[in-house]
């Protein structure tokens, strides 16, 4: 795995086994093609959603970005003493979710997003389960008061997709636009009830 990130820090993007690998594609090729950098970490899960969803090996999904193992806790980015520009965990799986919300942190994912916590620095979870129990509700409001950004995969109606990669595209901007970066993924809406 190739570990090497500058000081200014990269965005991190952690993908774990829930369903939407699409999502998390799209929000990596954007920094890539952004010049954006980045860190990706694929949980074991992910590897395996990866192939079934995307029909794509985990090394083509990771091709042209830094890449960090899950396993690796010694990584630049399990430090708060390392700066990073903000992290997005998508998708993000409810195990994982759990972990977060309970402060566990025995993977490189979990422990990345712990010291998002810690440093008050921008974490966004992106969970793509329905429906959702009472266990998971508590975890979100808890991690939400803590000022994590919970971005459901929910579709956009109201901007008329024509296609799964619309969807795909709105809910990669969405990631983008909480991590601050400039995209051009979707048309937003005007108050004139049209979109632009």
């Amino acid at each position: 795995m190739n570990r090497t990130l500058t000081d200014e820090g990269p965005y991190v993007i952690g993908v774990t086994g829930a369903s939407g690998a699409a999502i998390a594609a799209r929000v990596i090729e954007t920094l890539r093609a952004a010049g954006q950098e980045h860190a990706v970490i694929l949980s074991a899960g992910a590897a395996a959603v990866i192939q079934e969803e995307l029909s794509m090996d985990p090394a083509e999904f990771l091709r042209g970005s830094t890449t960090l193992s899950d396993t690796d806790l010694g990584a630049p980015i399990a430090s708060g003493s390392r700066r990073t520009r903000g992290m997005a965990v998508v998708p993000c799986s409810t195990n994982t979710l759990a972990k977060i919300a309970l402060g566990l942190a025995d993977t490189l994912i979990t422990r990345a997003a712990h010291v998002h916590l810690k440093e008050h620095r921008r974490l966004v979870l992106v969970p793509r389960e329905t429906p959702l129990s009472a266990i998971e509700l508590g975890q979100m409001t808890r991690l939400a008061e803590l000022g994590v950004v919970m971005l459901i995969a929910s579709p956009p109606y109201y901007l008329h997709p024509t296609g799964v990669g619309d969807l795909v595209d709105y809910l990669a901007g969405k990631v983008l636009d909480h991590l601050g970066v400039p995209h051009h993924l979707y048309r937003g809406w005007r108050a004139d009830g049209s979109s632009h």
